[in-house]
């Protein structure tokens, strides 16, 4: 564990004030859930719960089974990290930090379907290698919880059908965070 240096009290109701500056770091936002810790030596943790990630087996096959049928390569997102991938090396993209280009695109709650004119969204943090061509934003209970993103090098577009397969695998996921 890394020692921050910053200290802060219980208040009367038991609620302790995560300094800003970590939480732009880790993009904690207003109501997201944290999953809490305790050890054996009194240390509290405080983790990011995903409900998406807890789906990441499900969504690998359902990636993989979206490569096999349309060759397209496929990823699904939770609100910060790529949990699963098929078409693409795993080892590059799973668990590496979205982009904040993806970030604004699944906070506008809008499917998105690159154009010829479209400047490229990157799909993760500080990676020029992949981009999203198709994203549809995962949504349960009417919070975002994630996307399911179709991406290419750059050399491929996505098309209507990719783009409302996309949109049913979000639904699907979506109903199934419920």
């Amino acid at each position: 564990m890394k020692a921050t240096g910053i200290v802060r009290r219980i208040d009367d109701l038991g609620r302790i004030v995560i300094p800003k500056e970590i939480r732009r770091t880790l993009r904690i936002r207003e109501g997201d859930p944290l999953e809490i810790f305790t050890e054996r030596d009194g240390s509290v943790v405080f983790k990011k719960y995903s409900p998406v990630g807890e789906w990441s087996e499900p969504a690998g096959i359902l990636c993989e089974s979206i490569f096999k049928t349309t060759g397209f390569s496929v990823a699904v997102t939770d609100r910060d990290a790529c949990i699963a991938v098929s078409g693409a090396p795993r080892r590059e993209l799973c668990e590496r930090r979205i982009s904040s280009e993806l970030e604004s695109v699944m906070d506008s709650r809008n499917h998105y379907l690159r154009g010829e004119d479209d400047p490229a969204i990157p799909l993760a943090d500080g990676e020029n290698k992949y981009f999203a061509e198709s994203v549809s934003p995962i949504i349960s209970e009417g919070d975002v919880l994630g996307s399911v993103v179709f991406f290419s090098r750059g050399d491929k577009r996505a098309g209507e059908t990719e783009s409302k397969l996309a949109q049913a695998a979000a639904l699907f996921l979506g109903r199934q965070l419920e």
